[in-house]
């Protein structure tokens, strides 16, 4: 007898009733799941640009590293949601690019050159493309009963808190490594705070085969009124205008390790304070996530366009200012990160059809990766002639999504009339 897939919408082998509570718990688990995983690859990742700087790379190759990592943790969420689609694996694919994703960045510990840094870095960014639409698939199923925006955001706020602890555990490495030895610990400093990252990412490896084991089939989740009334041979004119703005708002993103490599070379703060400015970033992040996802259930699309106009502001505050414009980036660079973790989410959800959700998150987020990659390039080589220049790119572009998002907007109000 053939076995049904595992997340199929049947009623047969149904373990879990539809009800808006048990939907609540999977959102939650697979939220605990994104903490302790966030405690590992974002406190890693406050690290990595010093990290890459310490090992002997310029500005430019830690620019060039953080975009072309982003552009594959984006880029193969196409395939990886083509393949979730068409074997309806979905648990399957997601537990192994947790797997994947969570072990690389603890193994910088053992990295002596900067190149094999790199590498270890595009591992983590690849096993995120690998796990990505296949969870927001799953998760798509549940916050049909939750409301798209809550759902998202709350599932971004619980991976937030692991994003603000994973930082601040590093940072407090690095403080004691420099009160014992000087210079922030040197690179014995950064090798410590990776080991102790292998803790967080075992519990969220056990986290997530609990959340296989409690809920294998989150379709059951899924409303079927609920679902967005598109062809399911296609995507609507708003989901491919609102792709177009969200790629221009990616390219002028600057990543953190680029961030923290202008505060480091300006010596804005301590050395070890980076990573706890990171925390800050992501305590704002999750914060934002779940008040913006409530905002997107209220008041819908036009909430996107109030954050894209947050993140074109970002740039100046960031690389123009002192300590008090530096900490109002940070503040705003985590507003936006919350916001394209939650609210973009929903309404990529709300834009594709369910049968094809997982490959409609791919190809977004394909997107998405091109652009940030393009831009982080640029803006890595603008960074060595003209900090300004770096600016002005960063908020010209960002800017031109705007109207974007407003025409995004109609299409989509359009799309949700009534047909005479």
């Amino acid at each position: 007898m053939r076995q049904q897939p595992e997340s199929g919408s049947g009623k047969t082998g149904r373990v879990r009733s539809l009800t808006a509570r048990s939907a609540l718990g999977f959102i939650m688990l697979l939220g605990v799941v994104s903490l302790f995983a966030d405690m590992t690859y974002e406190g890693g990742r406050s690290l990595v640009g010093q990290y890459l700087g310490l090992l002997g790379a310029s500005a430019a190759a830690i620019a060039v590293t953080a975009g072309a990592g982003e552009f594959l943790g984006y880029a193969l969420r196409f395939v990886s949601g083509l393949a979730a689609d068409r074997t309806k694996r979905y648990w399957a694919i997601t537990v192994f690019g947790y797997v994947f994703q969570l072990f690389a960045l603890p193994a910088l510990a053992l990295a002596g050159r900067w190149q094999l840094a790199i590498v270890l870095v595009f591992m983590e960014r690849i096993g995120k493309a690998i796990r990505n639409p296949s969870r927001d698939a799953m998760l798509a199923y549940a916050t049909t009963q939750t409301g798209r925006g809550f759902g998202y955001g709350l599932h971004e706020a619980l991976d937030q808190i692991g994003a603000v602890l994973g930082p601040l555990l590093v940072s407090l490495i690095l403080y004691l490594k420099s009160r014992a030895q000087g210079a922030a610990g040197g690179l014995a400093g950064y090798r410590v705070g990776f080991r102790v990252l292998l803790a967080p990412a075992c519990l969220a490896l056990l986290s997530l085969l609990i959340a296989r084991f409690l809920f294998p089939r989150p379709a059951d989740f899924e409303l079927p009124d609920k679902s967005p009334r598109l062809a399911a041979r296609g995507y609507s004119r708003a989901y491919w205008i609102y792709l177009a703005a969200a790629a221009l708002m990616a390219a002028g993103i600057t990543d953190f390790p680029l961030i923290a490599f202008h505060f480091q070379r300006i010596s804005l703060v301590p050395e070890y304070w980076l990573p706890t400015m990171f925390a800050l970033a992501m305590a704002v992040d999750a914060g934002s996530a779940l008040l913006f996802g409530v905002l997107y259930d209220r008041i819908g699309f036009p909430i996107l366009i109030v954050m894209f106009a947050v993140e074109a502001a970002t740039a100046p505050f960031l690389f123009l200012g002192r300590l008090p414009g530096a900490i109002a980036g940070m503040a705003l660079w985590g507003i936006s990160m919350g916001t394209q973790e939650s609210i973009m989410r929903a309404a990529v959800a709300d834009l594709i059809p369910a049968e094809r959700r997982a490959t409609g998150f791919g190809l977004f987020h394909m997107a998405f990766g091109v652009a940030w990659f393009a831009g982080s390039a640029l803006m890595g080589i603008l960074y060595q002639r003209d900090v300004r220049a770096l600016v002005a790119f960063a908020v010209a572009i960002q800017v031109l999504a705007i109207p974007l998002a407003v025409l995004a907007n109609s299409a989509h109000l359009k799309m949700q009339r009534p047909k005479s």
